[in-house]
């Protein structure tokens, strides 16, 4: 039996240990290192974006370092910004809130108010805006959140509405009313001054976009977005595991506050004023909109929705007047004219081949990629 069990081993020697040239290298997953890199290869094309003199016809009006179409550009990255803010309540927490556009209007105001009327300096004009806003957002926060579903959506619309009946009836004098309020320029530094320093601002709008990103990624990877999901997913569930339910809501609502009051200061600078418009339910829709379009709870979904929205917001206004639609006959000429008309078709067509918004592109098209791959096997 021992002479048996020795021609055994002899015939099966144990595998020698693998030299350091023998062992095999994994090859290095070129989609998972690309997925890594991308967010920070775009950050950095986009930054560099202002130095390029190339001219897309049809899709800018002039070059890519024009003031232009970098201040076209910048409100795109704003809106980028701010619906990622506020999918953070929508789309990761499971909240519909139709007053967002408050804590926005709030920047916006906030801002110029303290600059124009008040005569500060513009870093302290934004500290305290950006401070009253955040705090706001939690005082309405506090009182919507003891409501639910669509209670709370219309205890936010209603806070929405005052905010805006304040702003238009000029509440103190301060708001401009109607016609709205022009920001005082002599009070803000002179690299965000002129239309040869609308590349600055346009910085500014993009580290905005980059900073919420990176708030929203951070808390959506942390324990307390797993909270938030949960909250989102079955509210019951986390309550029974002995967490509360309202702190958790309320952090989400006062931070989604806050970054939409950065923004809203902004984009005050960007368009040189503020405009009873900022304060309309119609802006909050529009985030709905955005969010809905680019894919919510996702991490580029709103950020993609925010930016094209806008962009054909403005575009198509001008498309709407070109003479391109004026000759077509009427029965085409009346709609394609109307903005809103174009929007709404896109929309709808998105929402029906695209539930899962823009960002659902890739796995809808993963059946045609594997076809296509076998074919070529």
């Amino acid at each position: 039996m021992t002479t048996g069990l020795k021609t055994a081993v002899a015939d099966n020697p144990p595998a020698a240990p693998p030299t350091a040239g023998s062992v095999p290298v994994p090859r290095r997953n070129w989609r998972s290192a690309l997925r890594t890199w991308s967010p920070l290869l775009v950050l950095l094309v986009l930054a560099v974006l202002p130095y390029s003199t190339v001219s897309v016809p049809g899709v800018f009006d002039g070059p890519l370092n024009g003031p232009g179409t970098l201040q076209l550009l910048a409100i795109c990255l704003v809106f980028g910004g701010l619906a990622a803010g506020y999918d953070l309540l929508f789309g990761r927490t499971g909240m519909l809130s139709f007053g967002h556009a408050l804590y926005f209007a709030a920047g916006v105001y906030g801002t110029d108010i303290l600059v124009t009327k008040a005569g500060l300096p513009l870093w302290q004009a934004a500290l305290l805006t950006l401070v009253g806003g955040t705090t706001l957002a939690a005082l309405l926060g506090a009182v919507a959140l003891r409501t639910a579903g669509i209670a709370f959506a219309m205890v936010t619309l209603a806070f929405a509405q005052v905010g805006a009946i304040l702003v238009a009836r000029d509440f103190g004098g301060l708001t401009g009313g109607e016609e709205g309020l022009s920001l005082d320029v002599s009070g803000l530094p002179a690299m965000l001054v002129g239309v040869g320093n609308t590349v600055n601002l346009y910085w500014l709008a993009l580290a905005y976009l980059a900073l919420v990103v990176f708030v929203v990624h951070r808390v959506a990877g942390s324990p307390t977005g797993r909270v938030l999901a949960g909250l989102r997913d079955d509210e019951r569930r986390i309550g029974v595991l002995g967490l509360d339910p309202y702190r958790f809501k309320l952090l989400a609502f006062t931070l989604a506050g806050g970054l939409a009051t950065a923004g809203g200061a902004i984009y005050c600078l960007l368009v040189g004023g503020a405009s009873p418009h900022v304060t309309s339910s119609e802006l909050t829709l529009s985030l709905l909109v955005m969010v809905v379009l680019g894919g919510p709870g996702t991490r580029w979904g709103p950020v993609l929705g925010g930016v094209l929205y806008m962009y054909l917001d403005h575009r198509l206004t001008a498309f709407g007047t070109s003479s391109a639609v004026e000759s077509l006959p009427g029965v085409l000429s009346g709609p394609l004219s109307q903005p809103l008309f174009v929007l709404g078709t896109v929309f709808i067509l998105a929402v029906y081949f695209f539930p899962g918004g823009l960002t659902s592109l890739s796995t809808r098209l993963t059946p045609f990629r594997r076809l296509r791959t076998d074919r070529s096997s």
